[in-house]
């Protein structure tokens, strides 16, 4: 008999612990909002699919995203970083246009962590393979909806905007870029 109320209790031990670290990780609510304005005529770049704001739409915003570990789970976006590139301005990091064929990539606005990543290497998995990519700008989780945003809405706070050579190096068919489940860790 104490053998069972001790396996039970070690058992329920481990699920609490199990389950209250899950949702420490998965912590991270929106911080404000944003009420979108409609972009005036042709200011929006709609290259790779990008959405622009709605008049009146309500967004979410982001200071924070979910912890980092060792393969931390975001969805994968395309962007241009070149110029006139539906990126918009120069990147972040180093006032820069970059290749789409280079392995560039632009974080959430909490794993930008103000900048903290900057030129340092990523690598991002999905599809069986990986890749280093180049972090080289934020993708903002705190504003958009404005000229300095490109129109577009305030990024979600697990983005991993990556460039053309990012989506190629990973094997996914073209017709099939915009948004993919991937992991991610420090390089």
């Amino acid at each position: 008999m104490k053998s069972l109320s001790l396996g039970a209790l070690l058992f329920a031990l481990l699920f609490l612990a199990t389950h209250f670290s899950e949702a420490r990780h998965q912590a991270c609510n929106p911080s404000g909002k944003i009420i979108g304005k409609k972009p005036p005529p042709g200011q929006c770049n709609k290259e790779n699919d990008s959405d622009c704001c709605k008049q009146g739409k309500t967004y979410p915003t982001y200071k924070c995203s979910p912890l980092v570990s060792g393969s931390t789970k975001a969805v994968l976006t395309i962007n241009s970083f070149e110029k006139g590139g539906d990126g918009g301005a120069p990147s972040e990091c180093d006032n820069k246009y970059h290749s789409d064929n280079t392995p560039v990539v632009a974080l959430s606005t909490g794993w930008y962590s103000g900048g903290s990543r900057c030129l340092n290497n990523i690598t991002v998995s999905a599809n069986g393979r990986s890749v280093t990519a180049m972090v080289v700008d934020e993708c903002d989780s705190t504003m958009g909806c404005d000229d300095d945003h490109d129109y577009q809405p305030p990024c979600p706070n697990n983005i991993v905007d990556a460039s053309k050579a990012v989506w190629k190096a990973l094997g996914v068919p073209e017709d099939n870029w915009g948004e993919l489940d991937i992991t991610w860790s420090d390089a």
